[in-house]
């Protein structure tokens, strides 16, 4: 099973959202994320910009206007 980590990125700096995430979903609202075993979180304002298969890593942005 493959699982990604997934971090928000703040200017020049990234921070860990979820670590071991199996699932991503993009609403309205945001973006939720899963893990096994855990809650689903939701991320609030946030857009996908960019996924990297060999880092197993999918980064996020704040959408503008979100805080």
């Amino acid at each position: 099973m493959c699982q990604m980590r997934i971090v928000m990125k703040q200017g020049d700096r990234e921070e860990l959202v979820l670590e071991n995430a199996v699932l991503l979903e993009v609403l309205d609202e945001g973006i939720r994320v899963n893990a096994m075993f855990e809650p689903p979180k939701l991320i609030p304002g946030a857009r996908v910009i960019g996924f990297d298969f060999l880092e197993n890593k999918v980064t996020l942005i704040k959408s503008k206007g979100t805080l």
